[in-house]
């Protein structure tokens, strides 16, 4: 490791935490299936769920302007950090390279009853979800507040994918599929 890698690596203001974790389930226009989805995302995550509204129609698979076609949570902080050990470990500590992008990384779990804690509900069925999680640098609101703010280059904006397979490595024990 040179002298300047080093450096980079004890600077604190380079270190990289979780921005923020958002659970997605879509269920189309039926209204019993979101009911449940909205449950399911309560008792994953703990936190109220948000229905998703489309914003076009789409006659093929009979959806209107308007009409609710899933849920959401949105989770942040050290909750954040909880939940995606959680689901990192529902998938078996394993994410696909292509999952991986910068700044994010996105995955799927077929079945809510792979995460731990999480019991078979015959009421809810069998449902999969979505996982996006965002990272982020301190001093990123230094940018998105709305008074007095600044700039940051687009350097320390950029979590870069290597960045970030080594920060799942280290942080989340988590193994890259199809790495070379």
């Amino acid at each position: 490791m040179s002298a300047q890698d080093k450096k980079a690596a004890e600077n604190p203001m380079r270190r990289i935490t979780i921005n923020k974790l958002v659970v997605n389930i879509g269920t189309g226009n039926d209204e019993k299936q979101q009911a449940n989805a909205k449950k399911l995302l309560q008792q994953i995550s703990g936190f109220k769920p948000a229905d998703s509204i489309s914003t076009k129609r789409i006659p093929s698979f009979k959806i209107s302007k308007g009409a609710k076609i899933g849920a959401f949570v949105t989770v942040r902080h050290a909750s954040a950090t909880a939940l995606a050990k959680k689901l990192f470990d529902a998938v078996g500590n394993k994410v696909a390279e292509r999952s991986i992008q910068d700044n994010t990384v996105n995955f799927g779990i077929k079945e809510y009853i792979d995460i731990n804690g999480i019991k078979y509900d015959p009421a809810i069925g069998m449902l999969g979800m979505n996982v996006n999680v965002s990272f982020k640098r301190p001093g990123l609101r230094t940018e998105l507040k709305k008074h007095a703010n600044g700039t940051i280059k687009r350097s320390h904006r950029r979590i870069t994918r290597e960045e970030l397979k080594s920060y799942l490595e280290k942080e989340f024990n988590v193994t890259i599929e199809g790495a070379a």
